[in-house]
C-alpha cells in the first residue's frame, strides 16, 4: 500500500531537527527564537523614524500580543531595546534598538545565514530558494483559511 503525500505533517516532522538547530545557535548568542525575531524588526524599522508598539511588533513576530510583556521587559532590562514614552496600560510605547541590541543581532545574525545556507539543508541554492516560496505560499493559504479569506 502507497503511504500519501501528506506535506503538512512532513512540515511538522522537519519543524522538531529545525527547532532544536535555533535554539541551540540562538543560545550561543544569548538569545531566544522570539527576541531574536524582535531585534531584526526593530532593526529592519529604523529608517521609518518611529518605533515600533508592541502590539505591532506582536503582528510582525507572530506571537500573541500578551505573550510580548514579558519579552520586551527582558529585552529591555538586558538593555537591547529601550522604550519611548510613558506607556502604561492602554498607551502605545515605541520601541527602539539600542546599540547593545544591534550588536546583538549581529552576532546571532552571521549563525542564522550558516543554518538557513541551502549547503546545510542539502539543497542547491535554486531548491533553497523555490522551498522559501512555496512554504511563503502555503502559509499565506493557510493564514486566509484560518482567517475564513478564500
Amino acid at each position: 500500500m502507497t503511504q500519501p503525500d501528506l506535506p503538512l505533517w512532513e512540515i511538522v516532522q522537519t519543524y522538531h531537527p529545525v527547532a532544536r538547530g535555533f535554539h541551540a545557535l540562538f543560545a550561543e548568542a544569548g538569545l531566544t527564537p522570539n527576541q531574536f525575531g524582535v531585534l531584526a524588526v526593530l532593526r529592519d524599522e529604523e529608517g521609518t523614524g518611529r518605533g515600533s508598539t508592541q502590539a505591532e511588533l506582536a503582528r510582525q513576530v507572530l506571537l500573541r500580543p500578551q505573550s510580548m510583556g514579558e519579552l520586551i521587559s527582558a529585552l529591555v532590562t538586558r538593555g537591547l531595546v529601550e522604550r519611548e514614552g510613558p506607556g502604561g496600560r492602554g498607551r502605545a510605547t515605541g520601541l527602539r534598538l539600542t546599540a547593545a541590541g544591534r550588536a546583538s543581532l549581529a552576532e546571532a545574525e552571521p549563525r542564522v545565514e550558516a543554518f538557513n545556507a541551502p549547503e546545510a539543508l542539502g539543497l542547491t541554492a535554486e531548491e533553497s530558494a523555490t522551498l522559501s516560496a512555496l512554504l511563503r505560499r502555503v502559509r499565506d493559504a493557510l493564514d486566509g483559511a484560518v482567517a475564513g479569506r478564500p
